[in-house]
C-alpha cells in the first residue's frame, strides 16, 4: 500500500520518536515509506533508551548489529512465558541443576527426594524420568545437586539426621547409566554443599570445634567411586586446613577454571568493551555475525511482518511479599551459643586472642601468585576454589578465594596432608573478599569469568562487638558481581527481589548466570531475571510462595526453571520459542523456476510419459 499524499521523512521520524514501540510497528504497516522510517537506526537508540530506562552513558550490546534487534532481543527472548508446571515435589523444592548438555536437570526438596528430568521430548514438554529417595539413609532432605563435567554423574548434598537430633550434611554420588548409588561422604556443616573438581572428584567439607568461637574447616577431595581393590589406593586426601574465628565456618564451596577467562562470554567493563571492539579493526565490525538467533524465517521480510502482526505482551503480574519456614540453624552453632552462656565475657575475650595468635604463628603463607601477574600463558590452567566464610560474626560476609594446585587435583599422593611441617597447622586464604553482609547465594558465570553474590547489606559504618549478635540485615538483596580476574567489584549492585526472614533464619536462595541473563529467586513469591550487559530488571516470575531457585539450561538461554516452597517447579520460555512452538510447520518452498522448468522437461521426455504410463 502506498500513502496518497507523503509527508517528509523527517517529520514521520519526529511523530514516530512520540509513539510507543508497538505503535511504531504498527504504523509501519501503513505504506513503504513508513515502514523504511520505522526502521531507522536513529528511532529504535532512542525507544530503546526509553523504554528500558537505561542511562545513555550505557553503549549498546558489543555484539549487537542493530538496536531494532536489540530492543527485539530484550522484548522477545526472555524466559517469562510460563509453559508448564511440574508437580511431582510433595514438600518446598529447594534447588534445580541442569546437566551441562541441558538434556536433563535434577531437582532436591524437602520431601528427601532427588528427581531428573527429560527436556528433550518431541512434543516440547518436560517429564519425569527418576526419582530417588534419600530417607532410607537417614536423610532429613536433599538441599542441592550437580552433574560432572561429562554428565555421567550426579552429586546430590543433603541433611543428614544424626544421634541426639545433630544435623550434620552428607554427599551422595549415583550413577547417571542405571542410577545406582556410587559412594556416600560426610559433609559438615551440611551448607557447604559440595561441588565437582573434576568428572572423578568431588570436594566435600568437615568442622571441628576447637573452642567456644573458634574452629577448623577441613576441605576433603574424594574419589567417586570408592569401591578400590587395594588399600594402598587412596580415595580421600586432605585439601585444606583452614582455622575459623568468631564462631564462622567455610561454606558453599565451588570451583572456577580460569582458563576460560582469555575467551570471556561478555565483558562488564563498558571501556574494555570499547577496547576490544577497537583492537578487532572496522572491518571485522562489519562482518561480525550475529550473535542472537531472534527469527525463524528464510528471509528478513517475512519475519518482519511476522513481528508487525504481533500485539504487545501483557505487563507481568505482581504477587504480595511473604514470610517463609526457617531452615534448621547452622550445624554446630547451637552448642556454641550454648556454651557462651557458661563462660564470662573475660574468658571468651582471652580465647579469641588466642585462637587468633595461633592462627598467625602456623597458618602457612598465602599464595602471592594469585594477585601477581601471570606470565603469558601460565594462567590458562589456573584453578581456585571459592567459598563464603567471614571473621567478624557467624553469618557468612566474605569470600574466600584459595588457588588448587596441580598435584592436589587427585587423591594420589600424601594422605591427610603427611608433606606438611608440624609448624603449619592451617592453610591460609590467599584473597578475601568483603560483602558487608550476609551472604545468601553465589553463582559463577558459564565462562567462569565473574562471580555473582546475593546478600543482604549490613547498615552502612556498623561495629560488630559480638560475634554472636551480628547486625540486622536488609530486606533488599543486592546482587553483587565481582570479576574473577583483577578481584574486584565491577559496577554497582543489581536490586530487585527481597527476602524477610531475620539473620538467624537467613537460608540459601540459588541464582543462576546464562551468557546474557542472570537470574534469582527471592521471598516475595517472585524470581527475577537480570540483563547481565545493561544492568537491567527485565521480568518477574510469579510463584504462590518462596522462590528458592533458578536454573538456565546450557543449550539455551531462552528457558528457565524456578522451584519455589509451594512444591512445584515451573518451566518459563521467551515468547519467541512460545511463539514458534505454536506456528505450524510450513509447507516446502517451490523450487526456482529453472529447477522445475529442468524438472518439467525431464518428465515429458521420459519412456513413462511417452508410452502413457504413469
Amino acid at each position: 500500500m502506498e500513502c496518497g499524499a507523503f509527508l517528509p521523512d523527517s517529520l514521520v521520524l519526529e511523530i514516530f520518536l512520540r509513539l510507543p514501540h508497538d505503535a511504531v510497528l504498527s504504523a509501519g504497516l501503513t505504506c513503504r515509506q513508513w515502514l523504511a522510517v520505522s526502521r531507522d537506526e536513529f528511532l529504535w537508540r532512542e525507544l530503546f533508551y526509553s523504554y528500558y530506562r537505561i542511562p545513555r552513558s550505557v553503549p549498546r550490546h558489543p555484539v549487537a548489529v542493530s538496536w531494532y534487534r536489540e530492543f527485539k532481543r530484550l522484548f522477545d527472548c526472555i524466559p517469562c512465558v510460563e509453559v508448564q508446571t511440574l508437580k511431582e515435589h510433595s514438600d518446598q523444592v529447594l534447588h534445580l541443576a541442569f546437566s551441562h548438555r541441558g538434556h536433563r536437570f535434577s531437582s532436591c526438596s524437602k520431601d528427601c527426594t532427588v528427581k531428573l528430568w527429560d527436556t528433550e521430548r518431541q512434543d516440547g514438554n518436560i517429564s519425569l524420568v527418576h526419582s530417588t529417595s534419600m530417607r532410607q539413609f537417614n536423610w532429613g532432605y536433599t538441599q542441592f545437586s550437580q552433574f560432572n563435567a561429562d554428565d555421567t554423574l550426579l552429586l546430590v548434598s543433603g541433611v543428614y539426621l544424626g544421634p541426639h537430633h545433630s544435623s550434620s550434611g552428607e554427599i551422595a554420588v549415583i550413577s547417571m547409566e542405571n542410577y545406582s548409588l556410587l559412594s556416600r561422604v560426610r559433609n559438615k556443616p551440611y551448607d557447604v554443599f559440595g561441588c565437582w573438581l573434576n568428572e572423578t572428584h568431588l570436594i566435600s567439607g568437615n568442622l571441628h570445634w576447637i573452642g567456644n568461637l573458634t574452629s577448623c574447616s577441613v576441605l576433603w577431595l574424594n574419589k567417586a567411586f570408592q569401591d578400590v581393590e587395594s588399600e594402598n589406593v587412596n580415595v580421600v586426601k586432605r585439601l585444606f586446613k583452614i582455622q575459623n574465628i568468631n564462631a564462622s565456618t567455610i561454606r558453599t564451596v565451588m570451583v572456577a577454571h580460569c582458563r576460560r577467562h582469555d575467551n570471556p562470554d561478555l565483558l562488564l567493563d563498558y571501556e574494555a568493551q570499547s577496547q576490544a571492539r577497537r583492537q578487532k579493526g572496522q572491518q571485522q565490525q562489519q562482518h561480525q555475525p550475529l550473535l542472537f538467533d531472534l527469527g525463524s524465517s528464510d528471509s528478513e521480510e517475512e519475519d518482519e511482518a511476522e513481528e508487525d502482526e504481533e500485539s504487545q505482551r501483557e505487563a507481568r503480574c505482581h504477587g504480595l511479599p511473604t514470610g517463609r519456614l526457617p531452615q534448621p540453624t547452622i550445624s554446630g552453632l547451637e552448642q556454641v551459643i550454648q556454651s557462651c552462656k557458661n563462660v564470662g565475657s573475660r574468658e571468651l575475650e582471652i580465647e579469641t586472642q588466642v585462637a587468633q595468635m595461633m592462627g598467625r604463628t602456623y597458618t602457612k603463607a598465602p599464595d602471592s601468585s594469585l594477585i601477581e601477574p601471570s606470565d603469558p600463558g601460565e594462567g590458562e590452567d589456573k584453578t581456585y576454589l571459592l567459598f563464603t566464610t567471614g571473621s567478624l560474626t557467624y553469618s557468612p560476609h566474605q569470600i574466600g578465594i584459595k588457588r588448587i594446585k596441580p598435584d592436589q587435583m587427585t587423591t594420589c599422593g600424601p594422605v591427610l596432608g603427611e608433606e606438611r611441617s608440624s609448624e603449619e597447622f592451617f592453610d591460609s586464604l590467599d584473597h578475601v573478599i568483603d560483602i558487608h553482609g550476609h551472604i545468601i547465594g553465589m553463582g559463577l558465570s558459564p565462562d567462569h569469568r565473574y562471580l555473582y553474590v546475593n546478600s543482604r547489606a549490613w547498615p552502612a559504618g556498623c561495629v560488630i562487638s559480638d560475634p554472636m549478635s551480628p547486625p540486622p540485615i536488609a530486606e533488599e538483596i543486592d546482587l553483587h558481581v565481582i570479576d574473577l580476574k583483577s578481584l574486584r567489584e565491577e559496577r554497582r549492585s543489581l536490586r530487585a527481589h527481597r527476602a524477610f526472614t531475620p539473620n538467624d533464619e537467613c537460608f540459601f536462595i540459588f541464582l543462576d548466570v546464562s551468557r546474557d541473563f542472570v537470574a534469582s529467586g527471592a521471598e516475595d513469591k517472585h524470581g527475577y531475571i537480570w540483563d547481565r550487559h545493561y544492568n537491567i530488571c527485565l521480568a518477574r516470575l510469579a510463584h504462590e510462595d518462596v522462590v528458592n531457585s533458578v536454573a538456565f539450561s546450557p543449550a539455551d538461554q531462552e528457558l528457565l526453571l524456578s522451584a519455589s516452597d509451594d512444591s512445584t517447579i515451573k518451566v518459563w520460555r521467551s515468547p519467541r520459542m512460545v511463539r514458534l512452538a505454536q506456528t505450524p510447520t510450513r509447507p516446502p518452498r517451490p523450487r526456482s523456476l529453472l529447477s522445475s522448468w529442468l524438472s518439467r522437461s525431464k518428465n515429458s521426455t521420459s519412456p513413462s510419459s511417452i508410452n502413457g504410463k504413469p
